[in-house]
């Protein structure tokens, strides 16, 4: 390809507000351009990008047997009316009606189509396993997109699913796409982890997100050095060391205008640890609920949310309403609502949390002796707790969700009767999996991870191009005649990494070598071939890797070989 003919608007400013690295550099580079909140055109290099990370998306799906098909962006209602997600998805789903009155969705994910499918296709065990994928458009309105392309409203995705005869069947399939994933993410050029994660919208069962880690991730991951105990943190478990006991005199303590547990602790003189954190919240399944975990703690929202559902904080008015007790002076002992504490205050000592009255606190209550409670795990993982599996410590790195797996078991098969006949006669459901991976989000982390201040540093594997020749004089012949023989020959060149031709980008534009240097350092391509005038007297070309920055020259002679060596060197 040639510059001269390739669309490659970079830009030197970039619009105010926007943070992530691979926005910025993807507009300035000339990837995309916004067309609105959350909607995206993908040009030129930024759609050859895409393609390449869809290559191998491709190869790896069709390595463990998947077979791709298409499905329509557009759905009928009454699919997703019978699994019951019409009515439990709301701001996120853009609904319309067709010209006849009837209710339509625009597809933020498959599963029901699928689904669909496989229940008017499948009727015998002897069908099975299925593993069926696509490469489309999915939409969901996002309330706050954000990150360029790594949160949008309109995106494309790799979505595949497994149909199965029984659940030894479905982990299979479930392993057989973790270890896709690994070999996708590899050649992509990604440093990656493999984490428990929450299941959300998609079903109740086992999941894992493969998540890149970068400072602009929109996630957070917990990682365990010494074991490899990795999960996101909205259902990642730690311990806590062991508190010193503690023997508090029931009794009420004057607190005056003291309410959070902060201001009381430094009041008391005592850690925050001994203390109880209450909190109202108003579910909208079971009503008010009463929280409570180690004053020292933080409330996990995704962990409560999995036990009453969706819920909000009381107000202080509706503190008063539901229990007759100002905030900051509510404590566990006493209420008749339901009551929900985490295991970090499980342990039968004594803490000090509100007496239901205010300007007064409560010393000596023991849980399980004072109050009971629904016992669970909804406390926020920190920096530093143990680790759940070996009792190390853990880190938090922000990370990018490139790719997640679920197992959806009979989430969908039974809702929307997708049964099979076994060997027996008997009818069964299909068992299913949802494996997904979003190109775009790759080609941004990839960006995230791989660049400096001067562009991006393409991994190989995905870049727009293998090589870009660089004649810094288009006015004279030698220089013309050399990238032009280059530019032929090295074409020519197959790519055994890639199965492919190599793919070549000489910049035949009549500019100035620095505009040009900077260009192709903004654009990242991993090889540059630097041909002038000076070199050309000693009859060598300059071979520069993007990546290091290292450069060597070598004769004309000899310039293909060194150029494809150097390339098969690169990263």
């Amino acid at each position: 390809m040639r510059y001269s003919k390739l669309f490659i608007p970079t830009m030197r400013e970039i619009p105010s507000g926007i943070n992530a690295i691979s926005h910025i550099l993807m507009l300035k580079a000339g990837y995309v351009r916004q067309l609105a909140a959350g909607l995206f055109i993908f040009l030129p290099l930024g759609w050859r990008v895409l393609n390449k990370i869809n290559m191998i998306l491709k190869e790896e799906m069709e390595r463990i047997g998947a077979q791709e098909i298409s499905m329509p962006i557009l759905h009928p209602a009454e699919i997703w009316q019978e699994t019951g997600r019409w009515y439990t998805i709301k701001e996120e789903m853009f609904r319309l009606k067709d010209r006849t009155g009837r209710d339509m969705c625009l597809g933020m994910t498959h599963e029901e189509i699928m689904t669909w499918i496989a229940s008017k296709e499948i009727k015998s065990y002897r069908q099975l396993p299925q593993i069926w994928y696509q490469i489309q458009t999915k939409l969901r309105d996002e309330a706050r997109p954000r990150g360029g392309v790594l949160r949008t409203r309109e995106f494309i995705m790799k979505d595949s699913y497994s149909f199965d005869i029984d659940w030894e069947g479905l982990d299979k399939s479930y392993n057989l796409h973790a270890e896709a994933y690994h070999r996708i993410f590899t050649k992509c050029g990604l440093k990656y982890y493999q984490v428990e994660s929450d299941p959300g919208i998609m079903g109740d069962m086992e999941s894992h997100e493969f998540m890149a880690p970068t400072p602009a991730g929109e996630d957070e991951i917990v990682l365990c050095d010494s074991c490899g105990y990795s999960a996101n943190i909205e259902v990642a478990k730690s311990e806590l060391p062991p508190l010193s006991p503690s023997n508090f005199e029931y009794k009420e303590v004057y607190t005056p205008e003291k309410k959070s547990v902060k201001e009381v602790s430094d009041f008391l003189g005592l850690s925050e640890k001994y203390f109880i954190k209450t909190l109202i919240v108003i579910s909208e399944k079971n009503g008010p609920v009463l929280v409570m975990l180690r004053g020292d703690q933080e409330l996990n929202e995704k962990k409560l949310v999995r036990i009453i559902g969706e819920f909000s904080f009381a107000t202080p008015e509706q503190a008063l309403e539901i229990l007759g007790v100002e905030l900051g002076f509510v404590g566990p002992v006493g209420h008749k609502i339901k009551k929900i504490a985490d295991f970090s205050i499980q342990k039968e000592i004594s803490y000090v949390s509100g007496a239901n009255k205010k300007n007064y606190h409560l010393q000596g209550i023991i849980p399980g002796i004072h109050f009971d409670a629904q016992w669970a795990d909804i406390r926020r993982v920190k920096e530093e707790d143990r680790c759940p599996k070996c009792g190390n410590s853990l880190k938090i790195e922000k990370a990018i969700e490139v790719g997640n797996i679920f197992k959806l078991g009979t989430k969908y098969t039974e809702p929307l009767h997708a049964y099979f006949l076994d060997k027996d006669g008997k009818e069964k459901p299909i068992i299913m999996g949802s494996y997904g991976i979003g190109p775009a989000r790759v080609a941004a982390a990839a960006i995230e991870q791989n660049h400096d201040s001067d562009g991006i540093i393409w991994p190989k594997s995905i870049s727009p191009f293998d090589i870009e020749i660089i004649p810094l004089n288009m006015d004279d012949e030698k220089t013309v005649s050399i990238a032009e023989e280059l530019y032929e020959k090295v074409t020519e060149i197959y790519n055994s990494f890639a199965d492919r031709h190599m793919e070549v980008l000489i910049d035949d534009r009549d500019e100035r070598p620095g505009v040009k240097f900077k260009d192709a350092d903004l654009i990242g391509i991993p090889i540059q071939i630097v041909i002038g005038k000076k070199g050309l007297k000693e009859n060598k070309v300059e071979i520069k890797k993007r990546r290091t920055k290292e450069t060597k020259k070598v004769s004309v002679n000899k310039a293909v070989v060194e150029i494809v060596n150097s390339y098969y060197e690169t990263y």
